[in-house]
């Protein structure tokens, strides 16, 4: 096999994989704050054991690297707080296609930041993004599904802005993959813990089967996932960025409608296929710039849900944990 075939591979088994994240929430039972504390809780040893085995090659982490991957914790943990109540209020298909708006956010961002104008592709693309999350909330629409739609919609919408804080934290990363997502990892699973009163509160005893079920999520998206799209990501051609784009959100709408038994209403639906469809159009083509800047961006926009350590150099919007 030739090692662009394997690279392809890779990086779609990883996105494959990151794409069960919602769907193994909704399998738990758990709680928002509950499944994204322990999320995190079960996935920090196995990390830590392979950011072990990364010092013991590389040597340690330098605490100029290790401070933003501190800060990303932060970041993260606001992420999956926000993400995992998104998933209870309107499903984990439709939460999942509204966590990949961050290419959008973090695009205009850096225009703001850095005067790095957006291309004109995705400027274009905005308003039909945009217009799809208005469908996805159910706001004009009486057979919506959800608990809360519209709600839904705002911390789908809250989800994306802190992640795109943390993709632009992390454009100055490291080249390292297990030692910065170990340090965000165990940071985010403190600041879960800390913060989960005002979301509900976690559940601090292990059920059965709901904590199978986060096992399973921590190490399967959390852990092996990641690894794989963080190891891919450098090495994979630019034309899998639009594979990868759709291959996670729209496998995770799929999954959530054959085994949740999900059912968006045609209006949501259709405000998926403008998001999905808008975000790759608008993440194709030549990009903004100033000098030196391509390369940054390319870190910065790499694909998406342990977790941390996006730290690709790779110019590519991430899948969704």
């Amino acid at each position: 096999m030739s090692a662009y075939r394997r690279i392809v591979l890779i990086a779609i088994a990883g996105a494959l994989i990151i794409s069960t994240s919602a769907p193994l929430v909704r399998l738990s039972g758990a709680s928002p704050a509950t499944s994204a504390l322990f999320r995190c809780a079960y996935a920090a040893p196995p990390m830590v054991l392979l950011a072990w085995l990364e010092r013991r090659k590389l040597g340690p982490l330098p605490w100029r690297n290790a401070l933003p991957a501190w800060a990303a914790g932060v970041l993260f943990s606001l992420d999956l707080l926000f993400w995992h109540q998104s998933i209870k209020l309107v499903g984990a298909g439709l939460a999942t296609v509204l966590g990949n708006l961050q290419v959008f956010i973090v695009a205009f961002a850096a225009w703001g930041l850095f005067r790095e104008r957006p291309a004109n592709r995705l400027m274009a693309s905005t308003p039909i993004v945009f217009g799809g999350v208005v469908l996805i909330s159910g706001v004009f629409d009486g057979a919506a599904y959800g608990l809360d739609p519209v709600m839904g919609a705002v911390t789908g919408l809250a989800t994306s802005v802190v992640y795109a804080a943390y993709l632009l934290l992390m454009k100055a990363g490291p080249g390292r993959t297990a030692g910065p997502l170990a340090h965000a990892t165990v940071v985010a699973t403190v600041l879960i813990a800390a913060l989960s009163p005002l979301f509900g509160g976690a559940d601090l005893a292990p059920e059965w089967p709901a904590h199978g079920w986060l096992l399973l999520l921590a190490l399967g998206p959390q852990v092996a996932g990641w690894l794989l799209i963080t190891y891919s990501l450098p090495r994979q051609p630019a034309a899998l960025t639009a594979l990868l784009l759709l291959v996670q959100p729209m496998t995770t709408v799929a999954i959530s409608t054959l085994t949740l038994g999900e059912r968006p209403s045609a209006l949501q639906l259709a405000g998926c296929a403008a998001v999905v469809l808008g975000v790759l159009y608008g993440s194709r083509g030549p990009q903004p710039t100033r000098a030196g800047a391509e390369q940054d961006e390319q870190a910065a926009l790499s694909p998406r849900g342990p977790a941390p350590s996006r730290t690709s150099r790779c110019r590519r919007p991430r899948p969704c944990e």
